[in-house]
């Protein structure tokens, strides 16, 4: 019998094209299947005979542990217990539509206008757009494509600026 460490040293290309063949079926990550592997090793204590054959089924038996698992277990989701109560969420969203507003109305030229008027709750359709804003149908595509890339701009400016407060460059 080998030691442990020279079997973790012989045998680790074996346990990764293992580990990447069971991993995609069982649904985790091929590197955490090695490495409940290599715990089970070391949690023998002592390399086994066959290590490549105990290498295999170790590797088998750890994937089927892991479908288990995920059979049992439910990620939280929306409207989960984990999740942010509605009122908090309902006040995070209208703050962050106050500050797109804000961002908004610096925007130069008609931007202001044309974005406000998307951004509705009426939902209007480009011909209710065109006809509140004195605008033909057929110019609103490109205005608000370049009033969009105001607004990205702009968003990025201020991110940007935020995340530079007191901060040393």
């Amino acid at each position: 019998m080998a030691p442990i460490l020279d079997v973790i040293n012989m045998f680790a290309p074996l346990l990764a094209a293992e580990a990447a063949a069971e991993a995609g079926p069982a649904g985790v990550d091929p590197a955490d299947l090695e490495q409940a592997v290599w715990l089970r090793l070391l949690e023998r204590g002592r390399a086994p005979a066959d290590s490549a054959g105990w290498l295999r089924d170790a590797v088998r038996r750890e994937a089927r542990r892991a479908r288990r698992r995920t059979r049992r277990e439910l990620p939280y989701g929306p409207g989960h217990l984990a999740a942010e109560p509605a009122v908090e969420r309902q006040a995070l969203d209208a703050e962050l539509g106050r500050s797109l507003r804000g961002v908004i109305r610096k925007l130069p030229g008609r931007c202001p206008e044309l974005l406000s008027a998307l951004l509705s709750r009426s939902d209007p359709t480009y011909r209710e757009i065109s006809r509140e804003l004195g605008i033909s149908q057929g110019s609103l595509g490109p205005l608000r494509s370049r009033c969009l890339g105001c607004l990205r701009a702009r968003l990025g400016s201020e991110v940007e600026g935020a995340q530079l407060r007191g901060k040393e460059r």
